[in-house]
């Protein structure tokens, strides 16, 4: 295992709880989910039982969230690079959301991934429909699938894109998709 991928699980046994056993590349967490780093690539999978897996970059910064306390994952604060999320709505009833310093994206059962770099936080939905705003409060935007929105910490009204296929498939190039 990289010490990328090694710092990384210290940051999610702090984030859900004490690691446990050790499984060839795969690490059980707390929380009913499992974490697996991807040979070669940097790249780790988190799987969780109830519906819920997040594959993040290689070097990407990121701690899960319990929002509500009930030992479920319901949420990634993401600080530098990407992640893409995958919820299964009909597992997940509480929603899900990905927040970083400009924006907070949130669904109930979608795939999407979240890219922050240079100050400002990227989101392309996949499939399903997320609510982005900032994080700083204000309204939100709706993005369907193949729409993207840029974020910045600045108050100009957030401006809904369809992404063109290059920036789309190099986002998701980076997440093995």
């Amino acid at each position: 295992m990289s010490r990328t991928a090694r710092i990384c699980l210290v940051v999610l046994a702090v984030s859900i709880g004490t690691l446990q056993a050790d499984v060839g590349n795969a690490q059980t967490a707390g929380n009913g989910c499992a974490l697996e780093a991807v040979a070669g690539t940097g790249r780790q999978v988190l799987r969780c039982e109830e519906g819920l897996t997040v594959t993040a970059e290689g070097g990407a910064r990121f701690n899960l969230i319990d929002r509500n306390n009930d030992g479920r994952v319901d949420g990634v604060a993401l600080r530098n690079k990407a992640v893409l999320v995958d919820v299964d709505g009909s597992r997940i009833g509480t929603g899900f959301q990905v927040v970083t310093p400009q924006a907070v994206a949130a669904v109930r059962g979608t795939q999407w991934a979240v890219d922050v770099k240079g100050g400002v936080t990227a989101v392309l939905v996949v499939r399903g429909r997320v609510a982005v705003r900032r994080s700083a409060g204000g309204s939100n935007v709706f993005l369907g699938p193949g729409e993207g929105v840029d974020v910045s910490s600045g108050s100009e009204p957030l401006v809904v894109r369809r992404w063109p296929a290059p920036r789309a498939a190099a986002l998701l190039a980076r997440l093995g998709q």
